[in-house]
């Protein structure tokens, strides 16, 4: 998997593979401990990724979503939904980072 990712975390789990190995069996678990669908995970990792404010997140969140099939209307919609709790700024500021990724 590592060798797919770019940037930084890719890096990190090349230069750390037994690190990268935890954090994956830790995302593993995290993913099955309940009855959310895979479309319904991968969208509240692109909500919590907006809610965190980190820009790197949310471009890996939408193109994944993306190659899972997920249309750009409910992608953009969760960027929508981000108005009401974490204001228009950075509502905006999601819009942007989820329109950069092709």
């Amino acid at each position: 998997m590592s060798e797919n990712m770019p940037g930084a975390a890719g890096d990190l789990a090349a230069q750390n593979p037994e690190i990268w190995d935890a954090y994956s069996a830790l995302g593993k678990a995290t993913a099955e401990c309940g009855p959310l669908t895979d479309r319904e995970k991968r969208l509240v990792k692109l909500a919590l990724a907006i809610g965190a404010g980190s820009e790197g997140a949310v471009h890996s969140h939408t193109r994944r979503a993306k190659s899972e099939g997920i249309e750009d209307s409910a992608i953009m919609q969760v960027a929508m939904l981000a108005i009401g709790p974490l204001g228009l700024p950075r509502a905006v500021a999601a819009k942007t980072w989820i329109e950069d990724v092709d």
